[in-house]
């Protein structure tokens, strides 16, 4: 049986879009397996200006994410790996959705359009590091043909994560 993905949309974060990720990723439960808590609203000012610099020096960036009809729903992109630890030099893939729009196939979707974006931007693999308790995104990493790799555990928080890895 083929299944028709649904039809969402990658766009470059604006500034309001710190508020929308604020308000949507203000659940426990869709924080569970990044840090456990809600940032504050100025940290997602940071990462949406960081996500811009991002899209308009290397081609790709953390996306907002729009469900088929053009709400946001979380994001979904690719960046450098920020951290001292762990895949150090590599371009890291993800995903974060608001919790209603979990279970719609949004995140494999946003997923697979993010691999064509940095597949053009000349990038020749991925990670996606994946808190090992994360069972819903390790499905969608083996949906993308990611392969279970290393595995890291954090210095600061002591989280163990996965490292999926892919060649473009």
């Amino acid at each position: 049986m083929d299944v028709t993905p649904p039809a969402v949309r990658l766009r470059v974060p604006t500034d309001e879009d710190a508020f929308v990720w604020h308000r949507l990723f203000d659940d426990p439960e869709v924080m569970a397996f990044v840090g456990g808590w809600s940032s504050e609203r100025s940290t997602y000012e940071e990462l949406t200006a960081r996500q811009r610099r991002h899209d308009a020096e290397l081609g790709f960036c953390l996306w907002t994410l729009l469900d088929p009809e053009g709400d946001p729903v979380g994001f979904a992109g690719a960046m450098p790996w920020p951290r001292e630890w762990g895949p150090t030099g590599e371009i890291e893939i993800g995903w974060r959705l608001a919790r209603a729009a979990w279970g719609h196939g949004y995140a494999t979707a946003a997923a697979r359009a993010t691999l064509e974006r940095v597949r053009a931007a000349g990038v020749r693999s991925v990670v996606a590091m994946i808190d090992i308790r994360n069972e819903r995104s390790m499905a969608v990493a083996r949906r993308l043909g990611m392969e279970r790799a290393e595995t890291f555990t954090s210095p600061s928080t002591g989280v163990t994560a996965y490292c999926y890895r892919l060649s473009l």
